[in-house]
């Protein structure tokens, strides 16, 4: 066995075996074992007379180095060696002699070591043979007021050197990751309250002038370059055709039944002509009951003299014809009567009665289902046609005249057609539309020239030139799409602020300084700046963070005719 000391430190979280695993490990001849405040494993006897055990069966002695007065009775009960410091003499505690005392130990669990006892009379270096200029000294962390109880020890002894403390490295990792929590929290805040958050809204006032223009305009499909002189420009007549469809229930009702047939007697009342022919088709009626005839009848007038004789000579001057119901249903199944003949009032009829008419009702798609529906269809359209055809003249460059906008009568299929047996009916609806438009370019030439003709173009510039609210007033249009047409608008004059020069300009700056900047500006009034949050002081230097608001004062009233 190697001479010399170990001194092997205790952590708090240390169990038994792992202190012994150490004290088995140990090549030296004497452990100094320095444990640590409230050090709980060596709270129990049992551990006690483990370590104790395992010093003796390795043949090493154990001094426990400790100042606390609770562990020197459980040393002293196993026989351990006890010191306060490196620098103090070992020395076995007493042992606890009441027989009340939970500490107790049996004769068998003290083993003799063979290299024999410690001597009391040195400290631990020099019993470990290291000379005592090169003895080290280690103060330990858990010294406490309470002095230790040493058999034969006078009165304890205040430590002549510094405690050396262990580091609790829970403590140290706790406040690691709380300190880098705050720092993170921190750099976040920092980020956000310099990058993200800070905002500039610059209100910038300017002097502008009103300009009232109006100007007559010309456009037509046959004029291909745009003439400011003239006031032409190309135009355009657009067409659109829409189709869309839709069902509806079928209300009508019809018999769809046999028709009563019979036969009516056509008699010639009067002999203001030589003779009528009632063709075949003729409408002959019984009140509400019509029925047609199916043949041609003949009728000759008799007269003797200046008298007419129609009445004495049947065989001329009356027919009898197949007649027909104009509707199925037992209702014409009618008993003999007279009826009237459609469009022949000298002549009468005289039926016998009608028969073989039966019912059948069954339910058929009328006229006001179809009217109904197409109504619907074509609101529909009509609610889209007019943005439809203006978007479409937008998009090729074209100023859409709204007021030239035409619906052409719509074409209608309904299937099935009227009166066809149905429950429902599809009514398909197509309709085309014109609207005239004006190349837009132009426009905008002819309207700027007549602008210009009442401001000072050497101090202002045309900031609007007023078509997207102007006012549109047709003259007159033809069906090739030639359109006459006014023009009046309210454009705007003043001096042009270009937004991004500005931004660029007040990048960075502080309130003081951007009003300094842009009120050195033409047309430039005033300037309010404002910042947020309240602590930002300076306009931030991302464009996307910095809002500008042009606002007119002043503005003054200026027409052209």
């Amino acid at each position: 066995m190697a001479a010399g000391k170990e001194t092997i430190y205790i952590d708090v979280d240390d169990e038994i075996t792992t202190i012994i695993d150490k004290v088995q490990n140990s090549s030296t001849k004497i452990i100094a074992l320095v444990l640590p405040k409230r050090a709980s494993v060596f709270q129990s006897i049992v551990n006690m007379k483990l370590l104790k055990r395992t010093a003796d069966s390795s043949k090493k002695n154990i001094v426990l180095i400790t100042s606390e007065a609770s562990l020197l009775p459980l040393a002293g009960a196993v026989g351990m060696h006890v010191a306060k410091t490196l620098q103090s003499k070992p020395a076995i505690p007493t042992a606890p002699k009441t027989s009340d005392s939970p500490v107790s130990i049996d004769a068998d669990d003290v083993e003799e070591i063979d290299d024999g006892p410690i001597d009391t009379s040195k400290p631990v270096g020099e019993l470990a043979g290291v000379p005592a200029d090169e003895e080290e000294t280690i103060e330990v962390d858990n010294e406490d007021d309470t002095p230790a109880i040493v058999a034969g020890a006078a009165s304890p002894k205040k430590a002549l050197n510094k405690k050396l403390k262990v580091p609790n490295f829970d403590k140290f990792r706790t406040r690691l990751i709380l300190g880098a929590g705050a720092f993170t929290v921190l750099l976040l805040f920092w980020i956000f309250a310099t990058f993200v958050w800070p905002k500039a809204s610059i209100t910038i006032k300017t002097d502008t002038t009103d300009v009232t223009s109006t100007v007559s305009v010309t456009s037509s499909p046959a004029i291909k370059e745009i003439n400011v002189d003239k006031k032409q420009v190309p135009g355009i007549l657009k067409e659109l055709k829409k189709t869309d469809s839709t069902k509806a229930l079928a209300t009508g009702q019809k018999d769809m039944g046999t028709k009563a047939t019979g036969k009516v007697t056509l008699s010639l009342n009067d002999c203001s002509q030589a003779q009528v022919t009632v063709p075949a088709g003729t409408t002959v009626s019984s009140g509400t009951f019509n029925f047609i005839t199916q043949a041609d009848a003949t009728l000759q007038s008799v007269k003797f003299g200046n008298q007419c004789k129609n009445s004495d000579f049947p065989q001329v001057s009356t027919a009898s014809v197949t007649v027909t119901a104009q509707n199925a249903g037992d209702s014409y199944n009618l008993s003999a009567r007279n009826y009237a003949v459609a469009g022949f009032g000298m002549v009468s009829g005289a039926g016998a009665a009608m028969s073989g008419g039966t019912s059948k009702i069954v339910k058929v798609v009328s006229q006001q289902d179809i009217d109904g529906a197409k109504q619907k269809v074509i609101e529909a359209i009509n609610a889209t046609a007019n943005q439809d055809i203006t978007n479409q003249l937008k998009s090729e460059g074209y100023f859409p005249l709204t007021d030239t906008f035409t619906a052409k009568d719509p074409l209608v299929v309904p299937s099935p057609g009227v009166d066809a047996e149905a429950a429902e009916v599809t009514v398909n609806v197509t309709l085309n539309y014109t609207m005239a438009g004006a190349n837009e370019e132009g426009i905008k030439q002819i309207l700027e020239a007549d602008i210009k003709q009442h401001i000072d173009t050497n101090k202002q510039n045309i900031l609007n030139n007023g078509l997207d609210k102007a006012s549109i007033r047709i003259d007159n249009k033809k069906p090739t799409g030639e359109t006459a047409f006014t023009v009046q608008a309210i454009a705007q004059a003043g001096v042009e602020q270009n937004e991004s020069d500005i931004k660029a300009a007040v990048r960075g700056k502080k309130k003081g300084e951007v009003q300094a900047i842009l009120q050195t500006r033409p047309g430039v009034k005033d300037v309010q700046v404002k910042t947020s949050p309240f602590w930002v002081y300076k306009v931030p230097k991302k464009d996307s963070k910095i809002t500008l608001i042009f606002e007119q004062q002043g503005a003054s009233a200026s027409n052209g005719q």
